[in-house]
């Protein structure tokens, strides 16, 4: 029999995770960003991922979105909002603690009194109380965590089921789970239900915005990789990004054909240093 994946073993194999992705994490192929297209020096597996994608996407379209177009016409707006409130508050429990991880104790002080406020008033967080005090959602992640340790986000990766990740995030998302409601209750059928009720509840609330994003999308896989990637990067620095270099792009004609002319063969003495090391070349920067 396996062994049950208890908090602490998730703990452990999470941090035996993160020194291996402390290593691989400065591959400067996997984790340089361009501005623009965050994507397109983050996605060695491109093809892989592309199969995951057109996978999840398949199972999206013949089983979630019809179950979850049903679900939403018969559920009303307001108890599918109160089954959001509910899982945000064992999200919100989870912010706190990667908060504190994070060194920031106001927002982690807020989110302790938005759990207690929603728990205690809100019947376990059915209703959202906080909010109407004026406590926002933060939202922090295991994930996030990471990054403002200094983790580098990785290579992008489309997992089954599971949707956009990065090797980092992945790394997380084992502890990222253990915060959900339905792996707190021992019964499987109940968390099966509680699991199924979340995803179902969660995609149709996005009815709207995946069919404007099949409207607008000529690449959907490029278009969410992208997003997913800037979104990602966003939040591990709070909404405060510091930029990054312009990626190198093809030189003017005119420019060209002057460097090709004063350019000294390579095989002749006194040739120029590879172009990596040329003054001005723009530093490769690690993803957050």
């Amino acid at each position: 029999m396996r062994p049950a994946l208890t908090p602490r073993r998730l703990i452990a194999l999470s941090l035996v995770a993160m020194l291996s992705l402390g290593g691989c994490a400065t591959t400067g192929t996997i984790i340089k960003d361009a501005r623009g297209g965050p994507g397109a020096r983050l996605d060695p597996w491109e093809t892989w991922n592309r199969k995951v994608f057109a996978f999840n996407e398949g199972l999206d379209e013949r089983i979630l979105k019809p179950v979850a177009t049903g679900y939403a016409n018969v559920v009303p707006q307001f108890v599918r909002r109160s089954v959001d409130n509910f899982f945000a508050n064992a999200a919100d429990a989870w912010s706190a603690i990667n908060n504190v991880l994070q060194g920031k104790a106001e927002p982690a002080f807020q989110d302790v009194v938005r759990v207690t406020t929603n728990t205690v008033f809100g019947f376990f967080g059915v209703l959202d109380i906080a909010s109407e005090f004026g406590l926002d959602h933060h939202y922090e992640d295991f994930g996030q965590t990471l990054g403002r340790w200094g983790f580098g986000a990785g290579a992008y990766v489309v997992w089954p089921l599971f949707g956009p990740s990065t090797v980092r995030d992945s790394i997380a998302l084992p502890l990222d789970r253990s915060a959900s409601p339905a792996l707190m209750i021992n019964d499987g059928r109940t968390q099966f239900g509680i699991t199924v009720l979340q995803i179902i509840n969660a995609r149709a609330n996005l009815l709207g915005a995946s069919k404007l994003l099949d409207d607008i999308a000529l690449d959907k896989y490029t278009f969410i990789r992208d997003a997913h990637l800037q979104r990602r990067r966003s939040l591990v620095y709070d909404g405060d990004a510091p930029e990054l270099p312009d990626a190198p792009g093809p030189l003017p004609p005119d420019a060209a054909a002057s460097a090709a002319a004063g350019a000294p063969p390579a095989s002749a003495p006194g040739a120029s240093a590879p172009a990596a090391s040329a003054p001005g070349a723009p530093a490769s920067a690690p993803a957050r």
